[in-house]
């Protein structure tokens, strides 16, 4: 478990295997990288991976295919984060790793003290973002600012970036066209949820 709150960044320097069934990912970062213990969770890029030697990870070819990992090259930069301690603060929200949907950044805006970025919204993933509530975007949690109304196409949201964020994480490089890591707030999966399996049953018992 984590809290989308980025420790740091760390530096690619080699995807062995991208087209495999199990790839390499080698990063090179903060001092900590290389010393975290072989089984340990880190979420790169809000991607939860295990931990197979010095800055080292395996990767499968499904979540390469499904996530942004598959399109790292030598010299892209990544967000990292370690598992969140149960003695820890819980500064963010509850982010599990597990990647919703990959898409598209659709604009960017520069405002005075934040950078609002935009970014499309899959079928599966619209009703689980709230005006207000909570996103992750390459594992960094952040406020939805804006979504679009039920029925635009496409679906959308929106995130403010302050300059902190900018500093911290890898997102103040994104432009139109490229793809982010979402994952909705586990909560309002199990809300949607329950909402299909209520719905289902009462279908079931007026039939």
């Amino acid at each position: 478990m984590f809290t989308g709150i980025i420790e740091t960044t760390a530096t690619v320097t080699a995807l062995e295997g991208a087209d495999t069934d199990l790839a390499t990912l080698h990063l090179t970062g903060p001092d900590w990288l290389d010393t975290t213990a072989v089984g340990d969770s880190i979420a790169v890029d809000g991607v939860c991976l295990t931990v197979v030697g010095p800055g080292t990870f395996e990767v499968m070819s499904t979540t390469l295919a499904l996530t942004t990992l598959g399109r790292l090259a030598p010299g892209g930069t990544v967000n990292l984060e370690r598992a969140v301690r149960a003695d820890g603060r819980l500064d963010g929200h509850l982010v599990t790793g597990h990647v919703d949907a990959t898409t598209p950044v659709l604009h960017t805006t520069h405002e005075p003290g934040a950078t609002v970025v935009r970014f499309e919204l899959t079928e599966e993933l619209e009703p689980l973002v709230a005006r207000r509530g909570s996103i992750a975007v390459n594992g960094v949690s952040l406020t939805v600012s804006d979504v679009s109304e039920p029925g635009d196409a496409p679906a959308w949201a929106e995130v403010s970036l302050i300059p902190e964020t900018l500093r911290r994480a890898s997102l103040g490089g994104l432009d139109v066209g490229d793809p982010v890591n979402l994952e909705a707030d586990v909560l309002a999966r199990y809300a949607a949820r329950r909402d299909d399996v209520l719905a289902a049953r009462t279908q079931g018992g007026a039939a």
